[in-house]
C-alpha cells in the first residue's frame, strides 16, 4: 500500500466516524463516495469495503455514549437490527448479481440526493 493511499484511508475513516458518531449519519455517505472518487474503487468495491469495515463493533463505541445518555430505545433497535440484517443480505445479493457498477453508482447518488433534499426542505 502506498503512503498516500494510507493517508487517504485514515482521513476518510476519521471523517466517516465523526459524522456517524455526531449526527447519526451513516459513514457510508462519506466513505463510499470518497473511496470511489479519491481512491478509484468501483462502486461494488467501495460498498463492499465499507460493509467489511462495519463487521467490527464500530457502532458499539458510538452507541455506548448514546446508551449512557439514555437515548436508545432497545425494543426499536432490536427490531431494526433483525430486519436490517435480512434486508442487507438481500440488498447486497441483488447489488452484486443483478445491478451493474454504473447503475449502482447512479442509484447511490439518487438516494443521497433525495435524502439530502428531504432533510434540507423539511421543517
Amino acid at each position: 500500500m502506498e503512503i498516500h493511499t494510507l493517508i487517504w484511508l485514515l482521513v476518510i475513516g476519521f471523517l466517516g466516524g465523526i459524522l456517524s458518531g455526531s449526527m447519526g449519519v451513516g459513514g457510508g455517505i462519506i466513505i463510499v463516495p470518497m473511496l470511489v472518487l479519491i481512491l478509484g474503487m468501483s462502486q461494488h468495491q467501495a460498498q463492499g469495503t465499507y460493509l467489511g469495515m462495519m463487521i467490527a463493533p464500530i457502532a458499539a463505541f458510538s452507541a455506548y455514549n448514546y446508551w449512557k445518555a439514555g437515548h436508545i430505545n432497545w425494543k426499536y433497535a432490536l427490531i431494526l437490527m433483525a430486519t436490517f440484517a435480512i434486508g442487507s443480505f438481500l440488498g447486497s445479493y441483488i447489488a452484486n448479481y443483478y445491478i451493474s457498477g454504473k447503475t449502482l453508482r447512479k442509484l447511490f447518488g439518487i438516494v443521497m440526493l433525495l435524502t439530502s433534499l428531504k432533510v434540507i426542505f423539511t421543517k
